[in-house]
Formats: structure tokens, sequence, C-alpha cells
């Protein structure tokens, strides 16, 4: 037998490391791990940190805090397949953190992933390449990084993957990458419409969805719009809005219907097609808000072409769009109202809208939403353009008051736009009247003082509409309305600034109103603004004329001149030249201030006084004529007969009067001795009676507004030039029958080398002195100079019908000007000759007429 040997068995190398299994619960850990050299535990640990990432973003987190991101961007690009695979999951599912994210553009990750996206990639890889490129091409830093790294192109080739996930994050981030114009160019370049077609026919609604939307943005451009009518792509567009199952895609494919009807051949293969019909027949029937809204978006942008409009006009679109603004839905409602605004460019729909529309669109006035009652506005601004006939139906609408509501709305467009309706309404007289009695002048205050320039523009435009009228200028004064409306006159914006003139020109249409418009600075903005060419306009020429010709005080002193239609007014006064941008104090400032050495100023009032009038008068402390002191006492009696103290109305409501009761006190008096302390009090009791009626004098004439005193001389001056000079046949006549009688009341004829002798100056300070005032009724002054007897002339010849202007010369100069028409030539007759121009003397020859030009006008306008 032969001896069993024992076999011995060999030990391993020295120099290997037995297999060791490792179980880790710690992510820190299996982060360590990605540096390992080994392929199958880089694999392993790539696959655990996905499923840990997997779990929710707190944990995308924690790996970018363990520094995960680093160490898995360099296994993106392993050699080793596995690897490579489960670390594009990786950065696939942990792109959607944000903070992840700028890691990664930060590392420049996206060529990296977007080679991940190559034809022999596991479709895995192409899956979750995609996911990450889809997260990252939120931020446009990473949509150019994507488009200048040729990312695009594996894109659109992956739209045609098997794997429906790569199909949906690369029409994804398509989506995103072409919100960028050079992107959308690059998709149509590339071919992709074809491609993204097909997605329309998925299986999956998210894929479809994407799809419409991506044809939503790059069908903005037209030659997209082309490619896609050659690709069919409106059949499959209707397709999907003829099917009820789609309905949560009805939306969308809406918007890209919308786009596409911007092309007139678009619009016109659809109408010849049905499919307009069919269009607007849904729209009308859906019960979807945003359907609805998106249909009134698809005709806005259609109705912005003429041959679009007629075509829409055809197939009787305002119906479908009134029936819109009935909806329940509050963005179906604005945009229809949109809609209307932009078919209203075709005077035919503008017709048919006035019949059907208004009334809905004024109810939406008064809607609690912002866009709706913005859009009714814009919608009714163009509605009343051009068309009184649509104007004068949204007053029978009852749209008035809604409009001067909307006045004060949030949106500056919606309050833009009623002022535009306003304006156009405000253009036939009765619906002028109508607004104005509803205290639009109030609610226009607002919007002047707005900062948009547009709301400023259409607020200046609606006060030039309205303010014609006295009443509604009144009302703007009193809403102190004229002060924002002068401070649009520094606007920079050329028609803002244009406007404002427009309603300075048209407010200064009263004295009044001129006069505060000139306190309040708009003269000199408006002489600035003409001396400058860029700025000027035709309005502001007309207003400085408008605002100078209703503050003739003001005109008169500034520029030396008043023409034959300046009629001088009573309250009107003579300050004296002033220089360019000199405000004129008011009158009522003038007479309140102390007696001066200053040149007395000339007042003009033959106004007669009435009862409120007279109390006035009482305030001008004495310094009228010794006429109209009499009328200032009678008028003083009547205004103390007419108040009625507290206890006085007690004792006549007893039926006693008060020397009634002052007898009766007597009779107690007398027979009730021994009341001593009662008798004591009874003179105390008539002062207090007497203290209570002077106080309560006193607060009537406060409440009465200053008036200029009354100059009972001029009235009786224009009396007595009524009576004598208007019998006289010819106008040459009446001219120098005014000079003499003008001269005869100032002082007479003056000899020329005597007229140094002729102090006139002294009388006037006499008067001034008399008057303890500096303002000087001109009916006082019996000695006057040249500016004196020129401006008596005016004023009367003013008041009986003579024309004639008064200009202002050097050194107190001044003369009028008449026109006279010289007799025919002798031998001839029937011959009209033009009017010739002829200088009055008032002073020397009182009468004389001396033709404008000639020496002796010359030597009496100058020495």
């Amino acid at each position: 037998m032969g001896k069993k040997v024992k076999k011995e068995v060999e030990p391993p190398p020295k120099d290997v490391f037995d297999p060791l299994s490792i179980e880790s619960k710690k992510a820190a850990t299996v982060v360590l791990m990605l540096n390992s050299p080994e392929e199958e535990v880089l694999a392993k640990a790539c696959d655990a940190i996905y499923k840990f990432a997997s779990k929710g973003d707190e944990n995308k987190v924690t790996l970018l805090g363990l520094g995960a991101v680093e160490p898995l961007f360099k296994l993106v690009s392993h050699e080793d397949p596995l690897v490579r695979r489960n670390a594009t999951m990786v950065f696939g599912i942990m792109a959607s953190n944000n903070d992840v994210r700028k890691l990664l553009r930060e590392l420049d990750v996206t060529n990296s992933v977007i080679a991940r996206l190559a034809p022999e990639e596991d479709i895995v890889v192409h899956e979750f390449a995609s996911l990450c490129l889809a997260h990252m091409a939120v931020e446009y830093t990473s949509k150019v990084q994507i488009f200048e790294q040729g990312g695009l192109e594996p894109l659109i080739r992956l739209l045609s993957s098997p794997d429906p996930d790569v199909k949906k994050n690369s029409v994804e981030c398509i989506y995103h990458l072409v919100q960028d114009f050079q992107s959308r160019a690059a998709v149509r370049e590339l071919n992709a419409i074809p491609a993204l077609l097909e997605l329309l026919k998925s299986e999956y609604p998210v894929v479809q969805l994407l799809a419409l939307k991506t044809f939503g943005v790059i069908s903005n451009d037209r030659e997209t719009r082309i490619i896609l009518r050659e690709n069919q792509g409106l059949d499959h567009l209707f397709k999907i809005l003829e099917t009820k199952e789609f309905n949560d895609l009805h939306v969308e494919a809406l918007a890209v219907v919308a786009n596409c009807l911007e092309d007139v051949d678009t619009m016109q293969l659809i109408q010849q097609t049905g499919g307009l019909k069919k269009l607007l027949s849904f729209a009308e029937m859906s019960t979807i808000p945003d359907i609805q809204k998106n249909a009134a978006k698809a005709i806005t942008k259609a109705a912005y072409d003429p041959e679009n409009r007629r075509i829409l006009h055809e197939e009787e679109i305002e119906k479908c769009l009134v029936t819109l603004l009935g909806t329940d839905n509050d963005g179906a409602k604005a945009a229809a109202s949109q809609a209307i605004s932009a078919m209203c460019e075709s005077l035919a729909s503008k017709d048919a809208f006035g019949i059907q529309g208004i009334p809905q669109l004024v109810q939406l006035l008064s809607s609690e939403n912002e866009e709706v009652k913005e859009g009714a506005a814009i919608a009714l601004a163009n509605l009343t353009t051009a068309s009184p006939s649509n104007a004068s139906a949204v007053a029978e609408a009852e749209g008035i008051e809604p409009l001067i509501n909307v006045l004060s709305a949030k949106r500056d467009g919606t309050v833009a736009n009623a002022a535009t309706v306003l304006t156009n309404m405000a253009t036939q007289e009765p619906l002028r009247f109508s607004i104005q009695s509803r205290g639009v002048m109030n609610a226009i205050v607002e919007p002047l003082q707005s900062t948009n320039s547009l709301v400023q523009s259409k607020a200046a435009l609606t006060v030039a509409a309205l303010g014609c009228d006295a009443d509604a200028r009144t009302e703007l004064r009193n809403a102190s309305g004229l002060e924002p409306l002068v401070k649009l006159l520094h606007s920079k914006n050329d028609e803002v600034r244009r406007n404002a003139c427009w309603a300075v020109m048209v407010c200064a249409s009263d004295e009044l109103t001129a006069v505060e418009l000139c306190r309040l600075g708009a003269l000199d903005i408006l002489e600035e603004i003409n001396l400058s060419t860029g700025r000027k306009n035709n309005f502001s020429e007309g207003a400085l004329e408008k605002l100078l010709d209703n503050n003739l005080s003001q005109k008169y002193s500034q520029m030396g001149y008043l023409s034959s239609s300046n009629i001088i007014t009573d309250g009107f006064y003579d300050y004296g030249q002033v220089k360019p941008g000199v405000k004129l104090l008011s009158l009522e400032e003038l007479n309140l201030q102390e007696l001066n050495d200053h040149r007395a100023i000339i007042l003009v009032n033959a106004k007669l006084p009435d009862v409120a009038e007279d109390k006035s008068q009482d305030r001008y402390d004495g310094r009228t004529t010794s006429s109209s002191s009499s009328i200032r006492k009678s008028s003083k009696e009547r205004a103390s007969s007419a108040v009625v103290s507290p206890v006085e109305e007690k004792q006549e409501s007893s039926g006693r009067s008060p020397s009634s009761l002052s007898k009766s006190s007597t009779r107690e008096k007398g027979s009730r001795k021994g009341k001593g302390k009662k008798e004591e009090e009874k003179p105390k009791d008539e002062e207090e009676l007497q203290t209570i009626s002077k106080i309560q004098q006193e607060v009537i004439l406060e409440k009465v507004p200053w008036l200029p005193p009354f100059d009972s001389i001029l009235l009786d001056y224009i009396m007595d030039a009524s009576k004598i000079i208007l019998p006289l046949t010819t106008t040459k006549e009446q001219v120098v029958a005014l000079a003499q009688f003008v001269a005869d009341k100032m002082g007479g004829p003056i000899e020329r080398d005597k007229l140094h002798e002729f102090s006139w100056e002294l009388h006037i300070s006499e008067i001034e002195f008399e008057l303890k005032c500096n303002v000087v009724p001109i009916g006082k002054i019996k000695k006057g100079t040249f500016y004196h007897r020129a401006l008596l002339f005016k004023v009367i010849a003013d008041r009986i019908g003579i024309g004639c202007s008064l200009v202002r010369g050097e050194y107190g100069r001044a003369w009028n000007e008449v026109k006279l028409v010289d007799d025919s030539p002798q031998g001839i007759t029937g011959l009209l000759l033009p009017p010739q121009v002829y200088i009055l003397d008032l002073m020397y020859q009182p009468g004389c007429l001396m033709k404008q030009g000639s020496a002796e006008a010359d030597h009496y306008q100058r020495i």
C-alpha cells in the first residue's frame, strides 16, 4: 500500500487585500468613497448617493455641503460606462436644487453633460443628462452656455428617442432655450418643427403640453409660422381643439393658433377650410375660462391686420366678443375688451359694437377687477374716437358717472382711457353739459397730478375739451386744479406740454381764471416756452395771447399795448410799465398797501354796487369819492337793519320790540321802588345788545369778498358821453367829440410850452393823501396827463362802441390810435378806401387827428 501524501494550501500573495464588504449609514463616508480608484466602489457609491438624493431636497443640500458635487463632476466623464451612467443619474437628480445648479455653473459642467447625449451612450444616460440640462436651462446664463456649446442639436435629435422620458426632458430643455431669440432661429434652421409636431401625437399629455408650449414661443416668429403651415401644423392644432379628451391642452393649442392668425395667408386658409367658424364657435361654447381668454387673445392678435379685420367682420366676430363680455371670468372679459379695441380700427365693427357692446362695457367700468376696468375703458376710448353716435350711446347707457369715478382708479391705463372717453363725448354740447354737471372738474384734479405722462396728457386734454364753459372753469379753479395744470407746462414730454398749453388757452377765457393762472406763474412759463424753438407749439403762443387778453391789467403793464378788441372792463387798473416776468399784485393787495411815493395805480370801476357790494365798500376805509359815500351810508343802514341779535330775535318772538321792552322796563322802574340793583343793570343790558349787534355786523362784513371801490364820477362820464357822442353820425365826429370831452374832464387843453406848469403830479398826490391809498379811481382825476387821458378815452370809447387802441410810450406818454376811412377824392364816388391809422391829440389840441408815421404824430408821441 502506498502512503497518502497531504497536499499543502498555498497562502495568498502578501500584496493582495482580502475582499471587504462595508455597510455604511453615513452619507459622508459614501462621499469619501467617490475618490476611490476602484470602479466597482465608485459605481456603488454613486448608486447609493442617487438613492439618497432622490429622497428629498434636504438630502441634496446635505450632499452639497459634504462636497459631493466636485468628485461627481469628474465621474460624469469616467471611462467606465457603469460609473459614468450612475454619476450622470446623480447629476440629473441633484440639478433640481438651486444651490447645486449654482455650483454646477461655476464648475462649467454643461460641456461634459452635453457629451453624454452622444448616440453611443446608454438611454439611461440620455435620460438623466437631458434632465440635468432641462433643470439648468431655467437660468439665462446656462441657456447661453448650452447654446454656445452646441447642446441644441443633440437635444433635437433626442426628440425622436424611443424613451418617453428622454423626449420629455429634451423638449422641456428646448422650451427653456427658445425663450432666447437666438435659440428660436437655431431651432428653425435645425429643422426641429417636424419632430416637435410628432410629439403632439404622443400618448403622454406632459410631452404634448411641452411641445405646445414650445410652439407657443417659436411661433412668434413669422418664418416659423410659415414652416408650421407648410408642415400642416394647423391640422394638428385643430385636431387637438376638436378632441374633448385633450381639453387640458386646449389653452396652449389656442395660444399657438393665436400666433398663426397674425398672418393673412393663415387666416384665409383657416376661413376657407371652415376652421375660423369652428374656432369662434369653440370660444363661445366653451365653459373653460382660460380657453375663452385665449380665444379672445387670438382674435386680438389677428385684428391688428386690416385684411384680418375684414375677414373677422365677415364671420360676425362682434357677436362672439359681446358674448365673451358676459362670461363670469374676469380674464375672459378683459381679453374680450382688448379684442374689441383692436377691432375698432374697422368702422363697420365699431358701428356694430356701438349697438351691441357699449352697455356691457359701461357695466364693466364698475367691476372690482382692475384689469377688467382697464379693458373696458380702453374699448370705450376706441369706440368713441371719431364716433359721435357711440359717444351718445355711452351717455344713453348711463356711462358718464362710472367714467368720472374711474378717474380715480389704480391703473394709469384705466384713468387715461376714461379721460379720453370723456374728451370724445365733450365734443357734443349736450353731453358736455351733462358731464360738467356731475363734478368732472373736481375728479380731473387727481389725474393732473399723476406722475404718468400718458395720464397727464389725457387729463390736460380733457380740461381743454370741458373748460370752454364758464361753470367748468369756475369748478376747476375752486377745486385747486389750475396749479397742477400750470405745473404740466414744465413737462419735458412734448404731448403733455402741448395739451397743457391747450388747456391753459381754453381756461384763460375769463378774467378770474386768467388772473389766477398768471398768479400761479403760467405767464412766465409760457413766455419761456415760446422763446424755445424746440419747446414751443401752436397752443403755447395762443395760450400766452389768451392769458393776456383776459388779464388786460397785466397785458398793458407788461406789453404797453391794448388793441381795439381788448375791451377794458370794470376792475382794470394801470400799474405802470413792468418788466417781463414780474407778477402784478392783485388790486386788493395793492389797496391794502401803505401809502407810498410810487406811481399811483389808476383804477377803472364804474360798476353799480348792490347791497353785498356796499358792505364791502365799508372796508375801503373811506377811500372813495364823496358821491359814493352816500351810497355806502345807505347800504350800511340796510345791512344794520338786516342784522338781528339773538336777544332781539327772542324779544320779537314774544311780540315785543326792543323799544317797547325799554318802555316797559321804565314803567317797572317807576312802580317797583327798592329794586335799585336791577335799575343799574338796565344800561348794561343795552350795551351788551349793541356789542352783540356790532360783532354780528363785523362777521357779516368779513364774509363778503373784497370789491374795488365804485367810481360814480366815471359812471357819470360814460352816461354823459353816450348822450353827447352817440347821436353824431360819423365815426370821425364821434372820435373828435370824445377827445374834447376827455380833455375837458382832465384839465382842458394845455399849451405845449406851458406843459411843465401843469401840476398834475401834485394833484394826484393830493388824491392819494385824501384816500390814504395808492389806488386812485380815474374819475377822481381832474388834472390828467397823457397816460391818464389816453386811458380815460379808451375806457369810454370801449363802453360806447368806438374802436381804438391804447399805446404806452416813454416818459409818461400814452396815446390812442383810431382807424378812420378818409373821404373819397373829389369827383370820385363809390370808391372804398382802406382805413388809415390816426394818433389822437388829447393834450394840446384835443380832437386833432394826426396820421400815424407823420412828423406831427412823432412829435406828439415823443416831445
